[in-house]
């Protein structure tokens, strides 16, 4: 079965079980500062999962598009991605284990779906520990589907629990399904420790809440949230030992062939390189249609090391000539069904040719540097002062001359690194790290205020500057402060903000109530009303006024009245990219 057969088939399936189908969310989650990137099909979804009502009802299905970096190291191997794309199915306080088990059971098994071999399937379940009981229901719940004793494991927290994020905040066990992928029949015992069992779906249920203090409380509503990825998944039903051999890739390993007369699967260490500059430069690309541009920080660090490591692995495969924009190409036309790589074509085959030049200019000589390094590392380690020297003179993010150093067998110190780059006050790997971790954002009543003043700042912008196209091109949202980015081509005037400032204050003075209302997503077209990333919505949206001053399609939440907010304060306003400005904002 080919993968888009399976997304089909995946969302007919739950279309069939009363499910909303929505669209893909953005790569980058909209108010969700605990994260750089959507790792999974929950964040769009933040806001309904904590209690907000969606439009489209309780019950939800989707594909939606995912980076993970956290095991970036893996990339090259035969299941791990950087970006996958994950078929997810959503109950808000509706249906729960028996439900959702039971239908994973049939789309998994059943003819008319995948018809997977059942004697090839294997079940974890969570083992329990001081803070929730084992979770004996949902095994029992498996049991009764057929699945033999033997072929259900209870895990531990690491393996068989989701969340929360940070140190409060909806959590619960979870069960997964494996497949059996070896060449011998499937042992009668399920051994989570085997590799040739992989695993292809995960059933979350959201059931406690983790408070301040430690503990965890039963929530009063209990959501479901699964997800399956595509490539795996695809790979499995069409007997492929590696997500690579499918054809989600190997259109763009052939590409790579061509330009660097190696040919896939002959050498190990060749091989490898091919699936991480497929894997890197498809991430890279879609990355790109988010509008996001390679820097030194945040997005746009993890787009750099990703565009970087694909052309320091192209040096492997001895290819001298640019590449990346040609690969691009190709992976623009292999997903027609996520427009935005049609529509912001322009700027991702720009950007990486952009981006690639620049890492070309610096590599030849920061790799002259670095083996100058070697010849004097002392007890075999990379002084932390050239680690940074190498970053910022080479432009070497610090995992490409850790993975050098890695290949010399060498290490690198990373923490006289990481002082060395707080001295300059930019982005350190440990923040970077502490980013990927999936969770909810936090729904505190700060985040509540702040998310509703962007509101207004938006309806200011475009009433100050006096250009109605303006848009939000992202927000970050933490406790203490906004960040908002917006389409604009100048600095904007010490004037400009203080005037846009005076005109929010003026509307949190004058104590509009906020109001929403669900409507059909034509009819907010035709009302003209705001919204941040028309891409993601489905055909009802939820749209919050707040008088005559601010209409915009969003998920919430927001405050009641604005007069709830404060003192609304810009404190600095930047470029971002080319035709992007960010302003960051408190409220006193």
């Amino acid at each position: 079965m080919k993968a888009d057969k399976l997304r089909k088939k995946y969302l007919e399936f739950f279309k069939i079980k009363s499910h909303a189908i929505i669209p893909s969310g953005s790569l980058v989650p909209e108010n969700d500062p605990t994260v750089l990137f959507t790792t999974a099909g929950m964040h769009p979804l933040v806001p309904f999962l904590l209690g907000e009502k969606h439009p489209l009802g309780k019950r939800l299905a989707n594909v939606q598009k995912c980076i993970r970096t956290g095991d970036i190291e893996e990339v090259g191997d035969d299941t791990h991605l950087t970006f996958f794309e994950m078929l997810g199915n959503w109950s808000l306080g509706d249906y729960f284990k028996k439900e959702v088990i039971k239908w994973s059971w049939e789309f998994l098994t059943s003819k008319k779906w995948l018809g997977l071999d059942k004697n090839k399937i294997a079940i974890s379940c969570f083992k329990g520990d001081k803070n929730a009981s084992k979770d004996v229901e949902t095994a029992e719940i498996w049991k009764s589907l057929g699945v033999s004793e033997k072929r259900i494991a209870f895990l531990p927290k690491e393996d068989n629990w989701w969340g929360p994020a940070g140190n409060t905040g909806p959590c619960g066990p979870d069960t997964e399904m494996f497949y059996w992928v070896g060449d011998e029949q499937a042992p009668e015992k399920f051994d989570p420790e085997d590799e040739r069992w992989v695993e292809i779906w995960n059933d979350v249920f959201m059931q406690y809440n983790k408070t301040k203090d430690g503990n965890y409380e039963e929530l009063k509503q209990k959501n479901v949230d699964t997800g399956m990825g595509l490539e795996r998944t695809a790979a499995i039903l069409q007997g492929k030992k590696s997500v690579y051999e499918t054809e989600l890739f190997t259109p763009i390993i052939k590409k790579i062939e061509k330009l660097s007369k190696k040919k896939y699967g002959e050498k190990e260490k060749e091989t490898r390189a091919i699936r991480i500059i497929t894997d890197h430069l498809k991430a890279a690309t879609f990355i790109l249609s988010e509008n996001v541009a390679p820097s030194n920080t945040e997005q746009g660090y993890v787009l750099r090391r990703l565009i970087r490591r694909s052309i320091r692995y192209g040096k492997i495969l001895m290819m001298q000539n640019n590449f990346t924009k040609d690969i691009s190409e190709i992976i623009i036309d292999m997903y027609p069904e996520y427009k935005e790589l049609k529509k912001n074509k322009n700027f991702i085959l720009k950007e990486i040719e952009n981006e690639e030049n620049r890492f070309r200019q610096t590599l030849a000589s920061g790799l002259r540097y670095f083996n100058k390094i070697i010849e004097n590392a002392k007890g075999k380690t990379i002084s932390g002062k050239d680690a940074f020297l190498l970053y910022q003179s080479y432009g070497f993010p610090i995992e490409i001359t850790w993975e050098l150093a890695k290949e010399k067998n060498l290490k690198v110190d990373m923490k006289g690194y990481e002082k060395e780059f707080k001295k300059h006050q930019e982005l350190s790997r440990t923040a970077t790290e502490g980013k990927f971790k999936a969770g909810l954002a936090d729904k505190s009543e700060e985040t509540t205020k702040l998310h509703t003043a962007t509101h207004l700042l938006l309806s200011a912008l475009k009433k100050v500057l006096d250009k109605e196209d303006i848009m939000q091109k992202g927000s970050n949202i933490t406790a203490e402060r906004l960040r908002f980015d917006f389409n604009f081509d100048r600095k904007l005037t010490q004037e400009e903000l203080k005037e846009i400032e005076d005109l929010v204050n003026e509307k949190i003075k004058e104590s509009i109530e906020i109001k929403w209302e669900e409507i059909p997503l034509e009819e907010a077209k035709k009302r003209n009303i705001t919204g941040s990333f028309k891409h993601k919505y489905g055909e009802k949206v939820k749209v919050y006024s707040i008088g005559n001053f601010s209409k915009e399609i969003c998920g919430g939440p927001h405050v009641n009245n604005t007069k709830n907010l404060g003192h609304f304060k810009i404190k600095k306003e930047e470029s971002v990219s080319a035709g992007v400005r960010r302003i960051k904002a408190v409220l006193e």
